[in-house]
């Protein structure tokens, strides 16, 4: 139907393409046998013929039984390269896999120890490590807009010195929060943060000359009070 469209002009070449699902280069060579052999022509050339790649059977018994004996248990990638080293079977590892696959045998997977996840020491005194970080939630419960909660917390004692509402996680927030905790705690040894470009320039933006001739980036507005 679609060829028929291209042949009477209802739909150009490119248009089938997309409708086909096919290269537009290919759709222009259908035409030509489609005009002297009609929807015969369509087939596809190795229709009712076996394929040249095709396993011996004796073959693909002969992989499945190795693969449930003597090296049960390997993984394709492993049983593959044993077939070529020690049986002279040489055949890839995708066509390895597909007759493992159709006799409902698939590659093990090894299993990882799960990694040991340390617990940083906290630090021995309060004011020495201050965490912060900006959460936006819906803290008025639908009562009104969702908020940002720009806060801290003490990394020794868990105690939260300050923290504040805005509209948005930004710099004059964090300003604010940082000047309210000197004035009433004092100035914290130091700050953790995450990796907003608030506290840090992102790496994809160049550098100007200035700073490369320097070898080092210009700090953000919020880091030259930090």
């Amino acid at each position: 139907m679609v060829l028929n469209q291209v042949e009477k002009g209802g739909i150009t070449a490119r248009e089938a393409a997309e409708v086909l699902y096919l290269s537009l280069r290919h759709v222009r060579r259908i035409p030509v046998a489609f005009r002297k052999q009609g929807v015969a022509a369509l087939a596809h050339g190795n229709r009712g013929r076996e394929a040249h790649n095709i396993l011996d059977e004796s073959l693909r018994k002969r992989v499945l039984e190795l693969a449930q004996s003597t090296y049960a248990g390997c993984n394709n990638q492993h049983f593959t390269e044993l077939l070529a080293e020690r049986e002279g079977i040489v055949i890839s590892r995708s066509s390895v896999r597909l007759i493992l696959l159709a006799a409902g045998i698939r590659s093990p997977r090894k299993i990882r120890p799960p990694k040991h996840r340390s617990r940083r020491e906290r630090y021995p005194q309060e004011g020495m490590l201050l965490q912060t970080d900006g959460s936006r939630h819906d803290w008025l419960e639908g009562r009104g807009p969702w908020l940002t909660l720009v806060g801290t917390i003490d990394d020794a004692t868990g105690n939260v010195p300050y923290g504040l509402f805005r509209e948005q996680e930004d710099a004059q927030g964090y300003t604010l929060l940082l000047r309210q905790i000197v004035a009433s705690h004092g100035v914290p040894m130091a700050l953790y943060h995450d990796r907003h470009g608030i506290f840090e320039r992102s790496k994809r933006e160049p550098e100007s000359l200035e700073e490369q001739l320097e070898g080092k980036r210009e700090p953000t507005q919020f880091g030259r009070i930090m």
